[in-house]
């Protein structure tokens, strides 16, 4: 009698499980439920292409597990962070160009928050969002503000993460983490809905090693989707930030390599350039706060130079649009991570530095 009870019991829970697993129904990325931030862009077959760093899908959902699915679209190693309750999860690796099914057991079968984010740069293929399976999917809360991050290789939180891949190992998108960069931290503590346009190497009028000759500065690249010279994709995601801060000069102030040619900074062209940039953002969104901040890999001349330059730009809007724009400088390097550029813990710290300042401009 026990044995015969005891088969019935095992039958009925295997039955249950069948069934809960009929209960996981398919999510497509068109679903209004799905929140997308940062520069992205519908692809072929309902997919969504997260493009820059730190673009992201997030999304609430009933259940205590979830498929995910998702696509880098060439063979090369790329990364993604996923984020459950807004606490951070791991950086995953994803290969090849096949689409993967990605299962996450969940903490609250109620309801938990997820967040998929590209850890690489918009150089970096892209991660193609396919969608999910889940028991029932559920409203975002709106977020309180909109932030743009504009920078380069520190914005983008390139080299501060050498977790999986020591420095100087591997290839340059094995120590990103763009979840990890000061921008998307700040933005959390914030409760601030963020996009990031940034590119390493890249300054206002030249690059790390480029003298705006070869390579494109991010006044050419900022207005196309994919922060390079293709224009046929323009940036035009509906987006209107509250504030948009710009850490732009560390290239523009570096010595390059050594090698290659590299003429003395050009603090008169920096301004100028700088000036009409951020006529752009205005153009842009009319409405909005400008920050500026100076870099946190430099001390001495080099960042005094370089808020003598910043200082400029918040006079000249004053003097001739009467706009106030704020300026914040770093008091410290932040230079512990991979090839002296800051660490996952420095951008931390970074971004506990900068939340009264960005706190005061959104009047918090």
């Amino acid at each position: 009698m026990f044995k015969i009870g005891l088969s019935f019991i095992i039958l009925i829970m295997l039955f249950s499980c069948e069934e809960a697993k009929l209960e996981m129904l398919k999510f497509q990325t068109s679903n209004d439920l799905f929140k997308y931030s940062g520069r992205h862009e519908i692809v072929a077959d309902d997919a969504i292409g997260l493009i820059g760093s730190a673009a992201s899908v997030e999304f609430n959902v009933k259940g205590d597990s979830i498929n995910l699915y998702l696509q880098t679209e060439s063979t090369n190693r790329n990364y993604y962070v996923i984020t459950v309750n807004d606490v951070y999860n791991n950086r995953y690796t994803i290969e090849g160009d096949s689409i993967q099914q990605i299962a996450l057991k969940l903490p609250n079968p109620e309801q938990n928050k997820i967040g998929i984010y590209k850890a690489t740069e918009a150089y970096m293929d892209k991660i193609i969002f396919h969608g999910i399976d889940a028991e029932a999917l559920l409203p975002v809360e709106e977020k309180s503000f909109e932030i743009e991050f504009i920078g380069d290789s520190i914005t983008c939180g390139a080299l501060c993460d050498d977790s999986g891949i020591p420095c100087n190992e591997g290839d340059y998108q094995d120590q990103h983490n763009a979840y990890l960069a000061y921008g998307p931290q700040l933005a959390l503590q914030l409760n601030a809905r963020f996009l990031v346009s940034s590119v390493s190497g890249i300054g206002m009028y030249r690059n790390w090693n480029d003298e705006n000759s070869e390579e494109a500065i991010m006044p050419d690249v900022y207005g196309n989707l994919y922060l390079n010279k293709d224009n046929s994709k323009p940036f035009n995601l509906d987006f209107k930030p509250d504030v948009v801060s710009i850490c732009l000069g560390t290239n523009d102030l570096s010595d390059g390599d050594g090698v290659k040619e590299r003429l003395p900074f050009n603090a008169e062209t920096y301004i100028s350039n700088y000036i009409k940039f951020v006529e752009t953002i205005y153009k842009r969104y009319p409405e909005t706060k400008v920050a500026l901040l100076s870099s946190p890999m430099f001390i001495g001349e080099k960042q005094r130079l370089l808020v003598t330059c910043l200082k400029q730009v918040q006079i000249h809007f004053k003097t001739q649009s009467d706009k106030d724009i704020a300026l914040f400088q770093f008091e410290h390097i932040y230079s512990n991570g991979c090839n002296a550029h800051p660490s996952a813990e420095e951008q931390k710290t970074m971004a506990n530095a900068l939340e009264p300042f960005f706190k005061s401009l959104l009047t918090i």
